[in-house]
């Protein structure tokens, strides 16, 4: 806790720093506070999962088709609806406003 940057020469007493501390932490932990304050998620694995989704789907269904096999051709029709919900999930999140000016920011690249 000593490590943070006092400005304006400002000491704060320990009870002070807990209260704050305190604070901080709850804020962090309410996401609609985060989203609307514009503060980055964690990493985007979002993309990475649509990849890996979307070469699974097209392995699987190749395969089934290949050699008829049942197992496969029910692993692909659960699968690619999993992938076509993360696509609308990273298609959205691409396309949405970010900041107050209209610029639109894409946060997954």
């Amino acid at each position: 806790m000593d490590d943070w940057e006092m400005h304006d020469e400002v000491r704060l007493s320990p009870r002070e720093r807990l209260a704050l501390v305190q604070i901080e932490s709850g804020l962090r932990q309410d996401r609609r506070f985060a989203r609307r304050m514009g503060c980055p998620r964690g990493p985007g694995w979002l993309p990475a999962a649509v990849v890996l989704l979307t070469a699974a789907s097209v392995f699987v269904a190749v395969m089934g088709i290949r050699t008829s096999d049942p197992a496969l051709l029910w692993c692909f029709a659960w699968l690619w609806p999993l992938t076509l919900l993360q696509v609308f999930r990273l298609l959205c999140r691409a396309t949405r406003t970010r900041s107050r000016s209209g610029a639109r920011v894409t946060p997954w690249l």
